[in-house]
């Protein structure tokens, strides 16, 4: 008798593409000036003038200070970024989603910094002294003090601008961390390099 030869034929397994999911991109918050304001070089009005703003200017927030009362911003009109109130502007997003940003003060070698810099404590008193700068009348723009302080039990960045030689700082004894500051002497065109302040 003859048998019958069977041939089984494979069929090939079809194996799924995978789907490519899209990574989402961050959307930066924007702001919309509602008033003639200026833009700075750091996070509050001791610092010099960067550039104008006005009624209807747009930018994208890019960074804030630790509170959001400051924000990082590149205005459309710029090549570069600025520091302006958030009270005068408009936000479109949620400032909460961008860093914390700390930057860089423009360099100016022209004067040198201030010399003989002292701090006296007297409970939370703080005096901070130094020598004056000389400089001509046109540059000259004051002193910059970019302190961190004891206030309620909590340590807080400052930042004061004064045209005297010294400053006085009210500074709590009861925080965990270490208060400081730096002092900088200020031309138009610029920022020291900063001295340290022994502070007591």
């Amino acid at each position: 008798t003859q048998t019958s030869t069977y041939t089984v034929t494979l069929t090939p397994t079809i194996t799924s593409t995978p789907t490519i999911t899209p990574t989402p991109t961050f959307d930066f918050p924007d702001v919309t000036v509602l008033m003639q304001a200026n833009c700075r070089y750091g996070p509050g009005t001791a610092y010099l003038y960067a550039h104008g703003l006005y009624e209807g200017d747009h930018g994208e927030v890019n960074g804030r200070n630790y509170s959001g009362t400051w924000l990082w911003i590149k205005p459309d009109n710029l090549d570069w970024h600025c520091w302006v109130a958030a009270s005068v502007v408009e936000v479109q997003g949620d400032i909460r989603t961008v860093v914390v940003h700390h930057s860089s003060l423009p360099h100016s070698s022209l004067y040198g910094p201030p010399g003989n810099v002292s701090a006296s404590r007297d409970g939370e008193r703080v005096v901070v002294s130094w020598a004056a700068v000389w400089m001509t009348d046109d540059d000259y723009r004051g002193y910059l003090i970019e302190a961190t302080i004891c206030q309620n039990g909590n340590l807080v960045p400052v930042a004061v601008h004064t045209d005297r030689t010294s400053y006085d700082f009210s500074d709590e004894l009861n925080c965990s961390g270490e208060s400081g500051g730096r002092l900088y002497s200020v031309e138009k065109h610029g920022y020291s390099d900063p001295v340290e302040i022994p502070w007591p």
